[in-house]
């Protein structure tokens, strides 16, 4: 019984780990105790998204960025994002995202801004996954 409750306890945690899931759309998540972050690619249209969700709102702000840290430090910014979920999720699409995917790819911890909040997000082990996004190509069957 102990042991049920314990196991029940552990899949309730956030993953540590960066999934890639091939499906049309591509799917890229990884979740911490403050953001679980979403990418999507549909190479049918073509489009990518990116979708960071929080327990509490992001206050409303006009510029969205990301900082990259690490060995190829870049950052990003843009007013094309929107805010859905109550203010809790907050989202960029795009048809190009090389930018992103590199700083995820290659750097150490990312840092997503929206006016005063700074939202930490580890790349720990996302490489991996990262590559198989970007590879990604799945195209639905009829």
């Amino acid at each position: 019984m102990k042991a049920a409750a314990i196991g029940l306890t552990l899949l309730a945690l956030p993953a540590d780990a960066w999934e890639f899931t091939p499906s049309t759309p591509c799917l890229l998540t990884h979740e911490t105790g403050e953001v679980a972050v979403e990418l999507t690619y549909d190479p049918t249209a073509p489009l990518y998204s990116i979708s960071l969700t929080q327990k509490t709102p992001f206050d409303p702000a006009p510029i969205f960025s990301m900082r990259f840290n690490g060995p190829f430090p870049l950052a990003i910014s843009t007013d094309q994002h929107r805010l859905s979920n109550g203010g809790r999720t907050l989202t960029v699409v795009d048809q190009g995202f090389g930018n992103v995917l590199n700083g995820l790819q290659f750097n150490d911890t990312a840092v997503a801004t929206l006016g005063a909040r700074y939202v930490p997000i580890p790349l720990k082990d996302a490489a991996d996954a990262v590559a198989a996004f970007r590879a990604c190509d799945v195209v639905p069957t009829t």
